[in-house]
C-alpha cells in the first residue's frame, strides 16, 4: 500500500481516535515521536502502538472515576507525557483543555490566564507531571479556586488498564477539546474544537505542506498552543509520519539547536512564528552553521505573527550555505476560531511578496503606488484549500469588498469551530456573521484585516489594534518596529502602540521595554523614538514610556497584549523607567535638533517629504514673524503674512544652513505661498518628486 493510499484511508476516519487506533494496528512498531531531552541527542522515543495503550490505559482511569464527558486541564511540559494525556482523552470521552505548564510557585502566586480558564472551563481533572504531583501545598488544594479538581499524574497510570478499553460513543461532531485563545485583545475564550474541525484542518494542513508518511516534522513550539498541538503532534499521527519534539526553552536558550534537529533528522517540515526566524539570524554562529545540512527543509511554515519579508529574506540569505532556500518558506495564516489553518496553499505563480501603497493602505486601498511614493512589503499568506472560504466584508456595512480594497477577514467552512465555550453571545457575533444583502453565512469573523490578491490572502493587521489618527489607518506592528529600529538599547519585540484621547482626539502612545544597561539616557531615547516615528509615518507621538525589561504584557505564546497594555498606561501601572508626555509640536520640530537637511527629508517617506518643508517652513516663519503657526495660511502669499525685506534675509538664510540651497530674499517680497516655496524647494532637492505648481519667478540654485 503506497502513501498516498494510506493518507487516504486514515482521512476516511472521523474521529482522531479512529485514526490512532488505526495507525497502532497498521504500524504497531513505527516511531510515532521522538522527544529531545536536551534539546540535541537524548532521546525518548514512542511508537504508535505504544502511544495507543498509553492512551488506552489513561482512558479507561479516567472513565472508571466518572469523568467521560467532563474537562481535563492539562498542565505538562512539552514531551511525550504530553503526547499521551491528550490522546487519553480522546479515547476515553474527555475534552482536554490545553494550557500553559506551571509549576507550583507559580500557582502559589496566582496566574491569572490559567485561573480565569479553571473558571471557565470548570475541569474535573488535571494532568500534573510527576515531579509536581507529591509537592502539592495543603494551602493550595483548599484554595476554593482549584476545589474540586483530581490531580493527575500519567506515570502512576498502569499500562495494563489498557486491556479494559472499550472506543468511546464519539463521532464527528463530538468535542474533542478546547483550545483556550491567547488572550491578546480580551481575556481568553474556550473555542470548542470537535473531530470533524480537526480531522478536515489534518487534511488542510497536509494538502498545504505536502505532507506524506515520509515527512519527518520538527516542532520545539509549545504544546498547549495550537500551531505546537495541531500542527506538530496531531498532524504527524494523521498522515503517519514521525514528529520530533523538543523544548521550546531550549530553542529560546540555543536556538541552533532546533536548526540542528531539523539537520540531523532530514526534517521535511517545521515552523515557527515570525521572531524565532529572526533569532536563528542573529544568534547561530558561522562555526555551528558549518555543521548543519537543511536542504531536506522543504516547507518552512511563517505563522502565529505578521510575517515580515525582511527576515524570511535574511533568513533564507543567512542560511543559504546550509543548502535552506527562500522557496521553502511557507507563510500561512489561521487562528484557533478555524482550529488552526486557513491559508497557506501556494501555487507556484503566487508571489511571496506584494509591494504596496502607504498612502493607500491608510485609506483602505491598495495599489502598487508610484516610484515616488513610500511602500511597504506585505507577505502573502497563501490560498485556502478543501472547501474553506476567505471573504474580505466591511466591518460596519458587512459587503463583500472588491478584491483591492482592505476589509476584516471572514472564513467559513468545516474547519471552523463550534464556538466559544459557555458564551452565546460571544459565539453568536463571531461565528455566526452574514453578508448583506443577501445574508449569505454564517462566517466567522477573525476580527483581522486584510486583502485578497490573485485569490491569496494579504494581512495589514488587527482591527481591534487599528490606530486611527485624523482619518489615516495606521497599524501598530508598523509603529512598533519602527520605534524598536531607533536604537538597539530597546527591546525588539517588546513594546506596543496604541491611540489614547486627549481633549476628545486620539493621539498616539507608545511603550517599549529598555535593557537593563542602555548605552543611551532614556531622554535621548525618548527623542529617537519620536524622531523615527514621525520620519516614517508624519504623527507625533504624544505619550513615550520606557519600562522595565519583562514587563511588558504578552500572552502566553509571546503576543503583545496591547489592549492590556493601554489599560496599564491609562491606569499608571506600567513600570516605567521613563515617561513623556509631550503636546503635539510640528513635524519638523519633532524631527530636527539641527537645520534641516536633504539627508533627513530623503530619510522620511516620499509621501511625507512635502509635509515635512512646510512644518519646518511653518515653524521658522512663525518664530520670526513672531505669530502663532496656526495663523499661517499655506496659501496666503508671505508678505501677506507681514514678512519684510529684513525678515526675507532671515528666512532666506535657513535655506543655505542645511539644505544647501540659496534664495534671494527680493523673490521671497513676490506672491509666494508657503505651498508654493516647499513645492518648489522639494523639487530642486530631489528632482521629479514633485513638479506641481512651481513658481517659474523663485531664484533657487543649488550652492
Amino acid at each position: 500500500m503506497n502513501s498516498r493510499s494510506k493518507v487516504t484511508t486514515a482521512d476516511q476516519h472521523s474521529t482522531l481516535v479512529d485514526v490512532l487506533h488505526w495507525r497502532a494496528a497498521m504500524h504497531p512498531h513505527r516511531t510515532a515521536y521522538i522527544f529531545l531531552k536536551d534539546g540535541n541527542s537524548h532521546e525518548e522515543t514512542l511508537t504508535f502502538a505504544e502511544l495507543d495503550r498509553k492512551a488506552r490505559a489513561i482512558a479507561v482511569f479516567l472513565n472508571d472515576a466518572g469523568l467521560q464527558g467532563e474537562r481535563a486541564l492539562l498542565l505538562l511540559p512539552s514531551g511525550l507525557e504530553y503526547v499521551t494525556a491528550f490522546f487519553g482523552c480522546l479515547y476515553a470521552g474527555v475534552t482536554a483543555v490545553p494550557a500553559f505548564p506551571v509549576h507550583v510557585g507559580r500557582l502559589r502566586r496566582g496566574g491569572a490566564w490559567l485561573y480565569s480558564i479553571v473558571e471557565d472551563a470548570q475541569p474535573r481533572v488535571a494532568f500534573i507531571p510527576e515531579e509536581m504531583a507529591g509537592a502539592l501545598p495543603e494551602e493550595l488544594l483548599q484554595d476554593p479556586r482549584l476545589t474540586g479538581i483530581h490531580w493527575i499524574n500519567t506515570q502512576a497510570i498502569y499500562e495494563a488498564l489498557a486491556d479494559q478499553w472499550k472506543p468511546p460513543a464519539v463521532t464527528g461532531d463530538t468535542l474533542a477539546f478546547l483550545q483556550y485563545t491567547s488572550g491578546s485583545t480580551s481575556t481568553p475564550k474556550g473555542v470548542m474544537v470537535s473531530h470533524r474541525n480537526l480531522l478536515h484542518n489534518q487534511r488542510v494542513i497536509q494538502s498545504a505542506c505536502n505532507h506524506t508518511e515520509e515527512s519527518t516534522v520538527v516542532s520545539w513550539l509549545p504544546l498547549h498552543h495550537d500551531m505546537g498541538l495541531i500542527g506538530t503532534v496531531l498532524q504527524p499521527a494523521f498522515i503517519g509520519s514521525q514528529s520530533v519534539l523538543m523544548s521550546p526553552t531550549r530553542f529560546l536558550q540555543e536556538p541552533a539547536s532546533w536548526l540542528q534537529a531539523i539537520s540531523r533528522y532530514r526534517a521535511h517540515s517545521s515552523s515557527g512564528p515570525n521572531f524565532a526566524y529572526d533569532l536563528c539570524s542573529q544568534k547561530v554562529t558561522a562555526e555551528q552553521k558549518k555543521e548543519l545540512d537543511l536542504a531536506s527543509w522543504k516547507i518552512a511554515v511563517n505563522g502565529a505573527e505578521p510575517v515580515r519579508y525582511e527576515t524570511i529574506e535574511r533568513f533564507a540569505r543567512s542560511f543559504a550555505s546550509c543548502g535552506f532556500r527562500l522557496e521553502a518558506f511557507r507563510p500561512c495564516y489561521g487562528l484557533a476560531e478555524s482550529t488552526l489553518m486557513v491559508t497557506g496553499a501556494r501555487r507556484p505563480n503566487l508571489p511571496l511578496v506584494k509591494e504596496v501603497s502607504v498612502r493607500g493602505l491608510e485609506q483602505n486601498s491598495i495599489h502598487d503606488g508610484a516610484d515616488a511614493e513610500a511602500l511597504r512589503q506585505l507577505v502573502g499568506c497563501g490560498e485556502t484549500l478543501h472547501g474553506q472560504d476567505v471573504r474580505i466584508v466591511d466591518p460596519i456595512i458587512r459587503n463583500v469588498l472588491p478584491e483591492g480594497d482592505v476589509g476584516e477577514v471572514w472564513v467559513s467552512g468545516p474547519s471552523v469551530a463550534q464556538g466559544y465555550w459557555n458564551r452565546p453571545e460571544d459565539t453568536e457575533h463571531t461565528f455566526h456573521a452574514y453578508i448583506l444583502p443577501g445574508g449569505e453565512g454564517p462566517y466567522l469573523r477573525t476580527g483581522d484585516f486584510g486583502f485578497l490578491n490573485q485569490g491569496q490572502l494579504f494581512l495589514t493587521g488587527r482591527l481591534k489594534d487599528l490606530i486611527i489618527i485624523r482619518g489615516r489607518n495606521l497599524y501598530p506592528h508598523d509603529i512598533e518596529l519602527a520605534m524598536q529600529k531607533s536604537h538597539p538599547s530597546l527591546r525588539p519585540g517588546c513594546g506596543a502602540a496604541f491611540a489614547t484621547e486627549i481633549e476628545g482626539e486620539d493621539v498616539l502612545a507608545v511603550v517599549n521595554e529598555v535593557e537593563r544597561h542602555p548605552s543611551q539616557p532614556p531622554e535621548e531615547l525618548i527623542r529617537l523614538i519620536r524622531k523615527a516615528i514621525a520620519l516614517e509615518f508624519g504623527v507625533h507621538a504624544y505619550a513615550v514610556l520606557l519600562v522595565k525589561s519583562g514587563t511588558i504584557p504578552k500572552t502566553t505564546s509571546g503576543k503583545i497584549k496591547r489592549s492590556a497594555c493601554r489599560s496599564f498606561y491609562l491606569k499608571g501601572q506600567l513600570e516605567t523607567v521613563a515617561v513623556s508626555f509631550e503636546a503635539e509640536q510640528s513635524l519638523s520640530s519633532t524631527i530636527l535638533q539641527e537645520p534641516l537637511s536633504l539627508p533627513i527629508i530623503l530619510a522620511m517617506r516620499p509621501d511625507l517629504r512635502q509635509e515635512m518643508i512646510e512644518s519646518f517652513l511653518r515653524e521658522n516663519l512663525a518664530r520670526i514673524l513672531k505669530i502663532s503657526r496656526a495663523e499661517i495660511d499655506a496659501r496666503e502669499p508671505l508678505v501677506g503674512l507681514g514678512l519684510d525685506s529684513l525678515k526675507a534675509i532671515e528666512l532666506s538664510d535657513l535655506f543655505g544652513q542645511g539644505l544647501e540651497l540659496e534664495m534671494d530674499a527680493v523673490d521671497l517680497l513676490e506672491t509666494v505661498t508657503l505651498n508654493d516655496l516647499a513645492r518648489h524647494i522639494l523639487d530642486r532637492l530631489v528632482p521629479g518628486e514633485d513638479k506641481s505648481g512651481v513658481q517659474e519667478n523663485l531664484a533657487v540654485s543649488a550652492i
